[in-house]
């Protein structure tokens, strides 16, 4: 008789989950409350993707005399059309998902899962409560925006990461609270779309995540002051008011950040006025009526759920993976993808563990940000001598002719054998190059390895290797 599986969420954790299951032969059921495709393709990656992509072509067509192209006119953002294409493009992928899960005979069902036990799941809908019965449970449930008290969202004035993606105008004064990863996406998108964009940090770098190498964020703060986005670092908003349709935000010292540490400018109250905020300030675990307590699945203290090696929980049999695991590891899509396979390969007996140190990152500003293992704070942090070369884009012929000169190459390498540690990229395309790092990493090669691997030329991938030859 084939494995049951039953897996919640059906994000890109969850129907990788669902894919492999059924392909090693497994009967799959696959469980969603909303659409195919979770937060990533609907309220995350793939539309905020579709925009930064219409913000692209607009900034391109206002550089077109640049390249000797004339004619272009006077072009601006038509929201309505850019939504229409973003929701298309969510709507066929998910019509891909739809297809793959009947191809691959993955059972979908739609409604509120509950977990009763590691061998029972309760779905209701509006038909009622139906009854899933499995040898293993998969949860996949994700992650949804935090909600401040100091920063109530009215779906008008002040959004969500999720509203913002849906706002059908180019706001003329934009205030993002948050300069983490999605916070700084959306700045840079409105930004070339229009709006006045003012990000407030409560820390003192943007992109503060410890992954995230010092250098990049310097590096990304220079090219939003070149581009007119102003940023508050050290700051918190205390509270919002709408006062004759605009919104008043009011600023306070960081209590993030040492007073010894905080810049003598982030020490005065300060008041912003804009015509829209953007709360971009952090996710919450998808477990509320999940039933993880009364099924015996532990939780850490903000709720996130507990797993092991393995991605099992605390009852046997029911595994978790991706965003509802919390920061404590990677809440990336691609990870979630990762440990999908992984605890599916666990579902079966078999020995797998998620490969976090070699996981990369990618952050869709301009310049795009491409990392992937330690940064050079870490590497120090751990011990390691090590040597950190550099390249920029300017110094490469092909940026030159692309007109994209912004950006750096980063190696973090142990300076006794070369052994690469990690790899950090700001610029053009930083995305898609990262990856060569990860295939590095994962290998375990030296950087004499990248030298010695011919780059096709001109290529921005060339960067990678004049940063080796550098070591």
């Amino acid at each position: 008789m084939a494995l049951r599986i039953t897996v919640i969420g059906a994000g890109p954790g969850g129907y990788t989950a669902a894919f492999e299951a059924a392909r090693r032969g497994a009967e799959v059921t696959l469980v969603e409350v909303r659409e195919l495709g979770g937060t990533c393709l609907n309220r995350g990656c793939i539309p905020t993707k579709a925009l930064k992509s219409s913000a692209d072509a607009l900034e391109a067509v206002k550089r077109a005399a640049e390249f000797g192209i004339a004619g272009a006119g006077a072009p601006a953002a038509d929201m309505p059309a850019v939504l229409a294409r973003k929701a298309k493009v969510v709507e066929t992928l998910q019509s891909g998902l739809a297809k793959a899960c009947a191809q691959r005979k993955v059972k979908l069902v739609e409604g509120r899962a509950r977990l009763v036990s590691a061998s029972l799941v309760q779905v209701a809908s509006p038909g009622g409560v139906q009854e899933l019965a499995s040898d293993r449970v998969i949860l996949a449930t994700g992650s949804s925006v935090l909600r401040l008290p100091s920063l109530p969202c009215d779906g008008k004035y002040v959004l969500t990461s999720d509203e913002a993606l849906a706002l059908d105008r180019v706001p003329a004064r934009l205030l993002v609270v948050g300069g983490g990863v999605v916070g700084c996406e959306l700045a840079f998108v409105f930004r070339a779309f229009g709006s006045q964009v003012t990000v407030v940090e409560g820390l003192d770098r943007l992109l503060p995540v410890p992954s995230i190498d010092q250098d990049m964020s310097k590096l990304l703060l220079r090219e939003a002051k070149k581009r007119g986005i102003k940023t508050e670092l050290c700051r918190t908003v205390a509270g919002v008011r709408i006062e004759e349709g605009r919104v008043v935000a009011d600023l306070v010292p960081s209590p993030f950040v040492p007073e010894d540490r905080l810049p003598a400018s982030a020490k005065k109250p300060l008041s912003l006025e804009a015509d829209c905020v953007f709360s971009t300030v952090g996710r919450v675990p998808n477990t509320e009526g999940l039933g993880l307590a009364e099924a015996g699945v532990a939780v850490d203290a903000r709720g996130w759920i507990a797993v092991n090696e393995s991605l099992e929980t605390s009852l046997p049999g029911v595994y978790a993976i991706g965003d509802v695991l919390g920061p404590s590891r990677i809440m990336l899509a691609h990870m979630a993808e990762a440990e999908a396979r992984c605890a599916v390969a666990a579902c079966f007996g078999e020995a797998a563990e998620p490969e976090y140190a070699v996981c990369p990152s990618g952050i869709f500003t301009s310049p795009e940000i491409g990392c992937v293992g330690l940064t050079e704070e870490q590497a120090k942090a751990k011990g390691c001598d090590c040597v950190c070369p550099q390249i920029l884009f300017r110094e490469l012929g092909k940026a030159h002719a692309m007109g994209e000169l912004a950006g750096v190459f980063k190696l973090v390498a142990d300076r006794a054998t070369g052994r690469l540690l990690g790899a950090h990229i700001a610029g053009a395309h930083a995305t898609d190059l990262i990856a060569e790092a990860a295939l590095a990493l994962h290998k375990g090669c030296t950087v004499q390895d990248l030298a010695a691997t011919i780059h096709a030329h001109p290529t921005l991938a060339e960067g990678m290797l004049e940063a080796a030859l550098k070591f």
